[in-house]
């Protein structure tokens, strides 16, 4: 998978992230790129470790779901080291 694909899966997976986690999450365009890059890395990382399964092509159900999952994961350690509470506005 080139760069840009990279970078295009990374913020697409950073953006899916940011909304499935309830509560407001600071940052913009850029946060969230590097959010979800960062999440694909570690998800692609988890993928191959534990699945069998990684980040390889970019049209493929388990890299979008490893990206995700990393991305998730990576917001809520965010969240952590920052201090920043998860609660939904009613």
């Amino acid at each position: 998978m080139g760069v840009i694909a990279y970078l295009v899966l990374g913020l697409i997976a950073g953006a899916i992230a940011k909304a499935i986690l309830p509560g407001r999450q600071g940052g913009g365009l850029i946060a969230t790129l590097i959010l979800g890059v960062v999440g694909a890395l570690i998800g692609g990382w988890l993928g191959g470790l534990i699945f069998g399964e990684g980040v390889g092509s970019f049209f493929s159900l388990s890299t979008w779901l490893c990206a995700i999952g990393g991305s998730i994961i990576v917001l809520l350690v965010w969240g952590l080291l920052t201090g920043r509470t998860r609660t939904a506005k009613a």
